[in-house]
């Protein structure tokens, strides 16, 4: 079975066949070549659609086989590649977001989906004052598997980085100005400071 990756994969070697049919020598051989490639995707393409029609003509049980099929990471992809998705990029990068999220507040993440804009995707992550270099990369690369599993047809995706402030936490020795006889004397500005502050 073909995961997400792998179809990645497979679409960058397809997509090196393609600049191999570029470079052919010969005009007339490079046009045939295309000619084929293009005839081939018009009729995969023609067929899947009245595939769809098909099942779509069962009513509602079709629609929920669509749907399903829309959530399956090789067929969607597929029919993303063919413009017969039934959801558009949007609701996909929406869907995709949503289900990454509980896992990513797990490690102290927060992630908000700022635009999708003909086909740009911009992403905010939120970590946490202790979210170490790794764990940030662990959480970059979960959003952009899951990203480009639910849009390969996104033309961009941004991902900005936020720290989130301190936590309450202030250290001890922030707060003790000296210790006087047997009293811990506080150091108001301390307690004062906004968090996070240095």
């Amino acid at each position: 079975m073909t995961d997400g990756k792998d179809f990645r994969e497979d679409i960058q070697r397809i997509g090196g066949l393609v600049q191999e049919i570029e470079s052919i020598a010969d005009p007339a051989v490079r046009a045939a070549t295309k000619n084929l490639v293009q005839s081939l995707m018009d009729l995969h393409g023609a067929a899947l659609e009245k595939a769809l029609d098909i099942v779509a003509e069962a009513g509602e049980p079709g629609m929920a086989i669509i749907d399903r099929l829309g959530r399956d990471s090789l067929v969607s992809s597929v029919l993303v590649l063919y413009g017969l998705h039934p959801e558009d990029l949007e609701s996909r990068v929406v869907k995709a977001v949503d289900r990454v999220r509980p896992q990513l507040r797990k490690q102290g993440c927060e992630v908000e989906l700022l635009s999708v804009n003909e086909g740009a995707i911009l992403l905010r992550v939120e970590t946490g004052s202790h979210t170490c270099g790794s764990t940030a990369k662990t959480v970059q690369a979960t959003l952009e598997g899951a990203i480009y599993d639910a849009a390969p047809d996104l033309t961009s995706l941004v991902i900005e980085g936020e720290k989130k402030p301190a936590s309450g936490f202030v250290a001890l020795d922030k707060l003790m100005v000296g210790v006087a006889g047997s009293q811990i004397v506080i150091n108001p500005a301390a307690v004062l400071e906004p968090h996070g502050a240095d």
